[in-house]
């Protein structure tokens, strides 16, 4: 193995923040002139006009956005908040993939695009805050809301969320949320998350630093569920000392929906600027009481007003456009440019994990004969129907994409609970299999009835990892009954196939692909593009290679370890690792270097493209670090670059690992620790494939090779 690329290999950067950043309002704010004008218009509104600014306006949204403060004799428009993370919710709007599909795509650039589009159709319709994105971890498969975020990994969520609201920022305020170790569904209201600090500061809160430091995002939402005992819109560590006092974090906080504010004073104190959705806690005779009583002064109310007016004053917030530019036009909403980018989204989230003898891509040439297998092929599965979900004009189901890319093959659908034995009279069977919003999404306790057709439905999380009955048993049958079989798993997280996945020819994990997901399909099942996603979450052969998972639990321990991070140290191997997914191509990582750049490391892989066709992979860079005092995990992701190359084409990847990106959080000095140790940088295509090592030595404070 070469000790470095070769010479004249074209340069590709991993994640170039200037390109992330490009446009992101938030990042160009004047913010001690922005300072004086906030203090000199807070010195001239009344009590009452404050208080107005620190609350939502009703319970019902208003042109299916939530307003919040607002003041015409000030010249303060109010805030209109929209949801969501795979595009508005209000009226029909551009259906993306969910977050989790465009997770697999590794690509923050095409992450950024759908934030600007979502931007500018939230902006279109009048909006100016996307509650979006939802960058929890992803600790468990299992989480009703897996969909809804990037990932089990930490750099990895972090990555995709800086790009997405630096995209969104580019038009309206995005809100990171939920702030923070949000990650159980049904009991989200009453849970305690436990967790030390060490694990707080390096698993559960890096990518929301992130989105503070790096791409200034202008709201945080605080999570329903406590932390060490304490509700997240109370939890003073939080919201003042990690958030503001550590991060310098200068926008605004607002809770939840509903039951995200749990008291008057105590989350004022704590730091929570704006009860959402109306005043409830933050009644006039509530807040008027708590002010008699001395629970709460008019500075508290100042320090939260200051922190909403900031920033309207700093995006300009108009009822015409926000942040000097005129409110767009409604064209751009369901635009072509906006469906394309979704079809594009969902060909990159598509991830082949499994194709014996090449089965994929199929023949669409005369005589060739498929069968479409299933009910959802021809069912709108978009995701659940919580705060997320979107209405899209139209939807390109598998069944439509399958039929009208068939060319002069002939195609024919059985139903779900059609007679199979013709199967083998196909030359191959495509069983569109998974969840729905029936099995997994957002917990909404006033809608748990059956609510076809309407917004809100049952979500909530999945106590099992396998396919729901009824749908394992028609990958069998027809697995049985055919001659070669594909399956298509529809879903928003990890699916278990151990009983079943040895019966088929391949699999591909298409997750809820938004819109345009059928044409996307069907583009990769017929060979017009190569599927280059890799999962965003490890596939466990059974979920006792997991921690143990109990949707009824009241009280959950967190610790460092979590999807891959576990499976390592269990030396469980996962069904389909993190990181992994098949081509149509084929590549090769060599000549790995290291070398020492402005307080970091500057990583660099030769990349080649091998096969006949052109595609694309994602090198990814882990860290282990040996001879520690403390305990570290086996690996841990700390750089990731998709690189797309033409038939024989090369290229040298770039990924740069700062010093601080080394460290851990020391419980006893409260502080951040970079540790005197050797450090082994290690490159691949999935956290279990991973060919290339160099080591360096860090020792009194001094770098060298090992």
């Amino acid at each position: 193995m070469a000790d470095s690329p070769r010479q004249g290999l074209p340069i590709r950067k991993a994640f170039d923040p200037d390109a992330i950043h490009a446009g992101n309002h938030a990042l160009g704010v004047d913010a001690e002139k922005l300072d004086r004008e906030t203090d000199e218009l807070l010195a001239r509104m009344s009590l009452a006009q404050k208080i107005h600014e620190i609350r939502g306006l009703q319970p019902i949204p208003i042109d299916e956005m939530w307003w919040a403060g607002g003041d015409e004799s000030l010249g303060l428009a109010p805030w209109k908040m929209v949801d969501g993370p795979r595009g508005a919710r209000a009226g029909h709007a551009t259906a993306f993939p969910v977050a989790i599909a465009r997770a697999a795509s590794f690509d923050p650039e095409l992450e950024r695009r759908v934030g600007m589009a979502i931007g500018l159709e939230v902006a279109a319709k009048g909006g100016n805050v996307l509650l979006a994105p939802t960058i929890n971890l992803l600790r468990h498969p299992g989480w009703g809301r897996a969909q809804e975020t990037y990932s089990e990994d930490v750099h990895h969520t972090g990555a995709m969320g800086v790009a997405f609201v630096s995209g969104v920022q580019n038009h309206v305020l995005a809100s990171a949320k939920h702030y923070a170790l949000n990650n159980l569904e049904n009991t989200r209201f009453e849970l305690s998350a436990e967790v030390d600090s060490r694990t707080l500061h390096e698993v559960y809160l890096p990518h929301f630093e992130r989105c503070v430091r790096e791409a200034g995002v202008a709201s945080v939402m605080t999570a329903y569920n406590k932390v060490n005992g304490t509700y997240c819109c109370e939890n003073p560590e939080l919201l003042q000392e990690i958030l503001r006092d550590d991060w310098g974090f200068r926008g605004f906080v607002e809770s939840d929906w509903f039951l995200g504010t749990k008291s008057t004073a105590e989350a004022l104190r704590a730091g929570l600027d704006i009860e959402m959705p109306h005043p409830f806690r933050r009644s006039d005779e509530n807040m008027e009481a708590a002010l008699a009583s001395g629970e709460i002064s008019e500075d508290d109310v100042d320090r939260a007003a200051r922190n909403a007016i900031r920033q309207k004053l700093a995006w300009r917030v108009r009822d015409d456009g926000l942040a000097g530019q005129p409110r767009p036009g409604t064209e751009v909403v369901e635009c072509e440019e906006h469906l394309s980018l979704a079809r594009e989204a969902a060909e990159k989230s598509i991830v082949l994990l499994k194709n014996e003898e090449q089965l994929l891509p199929l023949s669409r040439g005369a005589g060739a004969r498929i069968a479409v297998v299933g009910d959802l092929a021809r069912t709108a599965n978009l995701g659940d129907r919580g705060s997320s979900m979107v209405r899209a004009s139209r939807v390109v189901k598998p069944w439509d994409g399958i039929a009208a890319a068939a060319g002069d093959a002939q195609v024919e659908h059985f139903a779900s609970d059609a007679d199979l034995s013709r199967l083998d009279e196909f030359d191959v069977a495509i069983v569109v299999a998974g969840l729905s919003y029936r099995d997994e999404g957002e917990f909404i306790p006033t809608a748990q009835q059956e609510a076809e057709g309407a917004d809100l439905a049952r979500g909530g999380d999945r106590e099992r990892l396998e396919l729901p009955d009824a749908q394992r048993d028609l990958v069998v049958r027809a697995s049985r009954a055919a001659k070669r079989t594909v399956v298509v798993l529809q879903g928003g997280s990890a699916i278990v196939v151990r009983d079943w996945i040895d019966d088929v020819e391949a699999l591909l994990m298409s997750w809820y692909g938004g819109c345009e997901g059928g044409h996307a399909l069907a583009r990769i099942l017929f060979g017009e593009v190569s599927p280059s996603g890799k999962l965003p979450v490890s596939f466990p052969r059974s979920m006792e290679d997991l921690m143990p998972w109990d949707v009824t639990a009241l009280s959950v321990e967190h610790d460092l370890l979590h999807g891959y991070r576990l499976l390592d140290q269990h030396g469980a191997r996962a069904e389909f690792p993190f990181g992994f997914g098949l081509s149509y191509t084929s590549f090769s990582l060599a000549a790995l270097a290291v070398e020492r750049a402005a307080d970091g490391f500057r990583c660099r892989v030769e990349v080649r493209n091998e096969g006949a066709r052109a595609g694309a992979t994602v090198v990814q860079l882990y860290v282990s670090c040996h001879d520690s005092e403390h305990f570290r995990v086996e690996k841990e992701l700390k750089g990731f670059g998709r690189v797309e190359l033409e038939a024989g084409e090369a290229a040298c990847l770039e990924i740069e690992v700062p010093d601080r990106d080394l460290r851990i959080y020391d419980r006893e000095r409260r502080d951040w620790l970079l540790e005197d140790a050797r450090y082994a940088f290690r490159a691949g295509e999935s956290a279990s494939d991973l060919p290339l090592s160099r080591e360096w030595l860090r020792a009194e404070g001094s770098w060298k090779p090992a």
